[in-house]
């Protein structure tokens, strides 16, 4: 196997998140959202601990979108016939993207919640 150059390998990783930008409307609401949670972090100044646990968090489900939509890709390349394997390939790798969907908001409530309400309370 060919040895592929380190700069090489970072365009093909934004050559990735390109297309997977252009072309999942989850991922750009993940995005979306990851801003205005870090945003909204940064206003509460939140400590520095909890910066990067929801760094994390968000790294997590946006690297979890990242492989649901390269596994729906690999899906539609190997099955282009609809086929019930497939179908429950692409729903687990999506359930997957849930849980860690719904996680991240339970942390960013956790983390977020307090100082938020005491800024309005």
């Amino acid at each position: 196997m060919k040895r592929t150059p380190l700069r090489q390998s970072f365009v093909h990783a934004f050559s990735g998140m390109w297309q997977a930008w252009r072309h999942e409307r989850n991922l750009r609401i993940h995005v979306v959202v990851a801003v205005t949670v870090c945003g909204l972090a940064g206003w509460l100044q939140i400590p520095p601990r909890d910066g990067a646990i929801l760094v994390l968090t968000i790294a997590l489900v946006i690297s979890a979108e990242l492989f649901n939509t390269s596994l729906e890709v690999i899906v539609d390349l190997v099955s282009p016939e609809r086929h019930e394997l497939a179908k429950t390939a692409k729903d687990v790798a999506a359930a997957a993207v849930l849980v860690l969907a719904i996680a991240a908001v339970i942390v960013g409530l956790l983390i977020l919640g307090p100082p938020l309400y005491g800024r309005f309370a």
